[in-house]
């Protein structure tokens, strides 16, 4: 079952500041922009990117607040959809990563642009099978292809980043074509903005927030684009505290 952190504020803060992410020389420092992007489609059309990168509450969190981002979804990718539950997911043994699907319109942000945030803010690509403090590998990092553009741009992003040393290690993030994005239960929708006083969540994913509006101000807004209405409550899931 997937553990989350549940220890008081202190010890959290702690934890935090014994494990930054891995991001280039200065934490709060955008990353170079793709040299290779998908060419702009005619206007009023929308396309999705299904991204893992660790638990799927913060990747989600971090999109809600992007500019040009319609609507997020967390869900699973990467396995069948008969076992694309809580459940069965959080064993490790289905095939699946916790993921999100973002519907966001080219003509405000590129498919390479969305690739970029993921990499400086949602998720550490260098960590293989976990994202801190989750491990397995249903918390890989994946990016999931629909169409042959979207493989080009993201192969060709890895290895920009990785010909320039970005990163201390080389990115660890897989990509994949995608064979289905399923959504998560509701109660896993839009998790960051409905809880923000977790300490999982004010620990490892609102700096993730902070880092987007600090680093891509153009790109930020600050009313997050949830799934469900503001005043729509979702039962909270049952979590294991998890020792450190």
């Amino acid at each position: 079952m997937k553990t989350r952190l549940f220890a008081a504020i202190a010890a959290s803060a702690l934890i935090c500041s014994a494990a930054p992410m891995a991001q280039a020389a200065t934490p709060a420092q955008a990353l170079p922009a793709p040299k290779v992007d998908v060419s702009l489609p005619a206007a009023g059309q929308t396309e999705t990117a299904v991204l893992s990168g660790g638990c799927f509450w913060g990747v989600q969190g971090v999109f809600e607040h992007v500019k040009g981002v319609k609507k997020v979804y967390s869900g699973y990718s990467g396995g069948p959809g008969i076992a694309a539950q809580y459940e069965l997911v959080s064993t490790g043994t289905t095939g699946h990563a916790e993921s999100v699907q973002i519907t966001f319109d080219p003509q405000q942000i590129s498919y390479g642009e969305i690739l970029r945030i993921f990499f400086t803010v949602a998720t550490d690509p260098t960590q293989l099978n976990m994202q801190f403090p989750d491990e397995g590998t249903q918390y890989r990092g994946e990016i999931f292809y629909a169409t042959p553009d979207q493989k080009r741009v993201a192969e060709a992003y890895i290895k920009q980043l990785n010909d320039a040393h970005v990163f201390k290690k080389p990115i660890a993030t897989r990509v994949d074509p995608l064979k289905g994005f399923f959504k998560a239960e509701d109660y896993h929708q839009d998790y960051l903005t409905r809880h923000p006083e977790q300490p999982y969540i004010a620990t490892y994913d609102l700096p993730k927030v902070a880092m987007l509006r600090e680093v891509f101000p153009d790109r930020y807004v600050a009313k997050a684009n949830t799934v469900f209405p503001a005043d729509q409550s979702k039962a909270q899931p049952t979590r294991t505290a998890r020792a450190f």
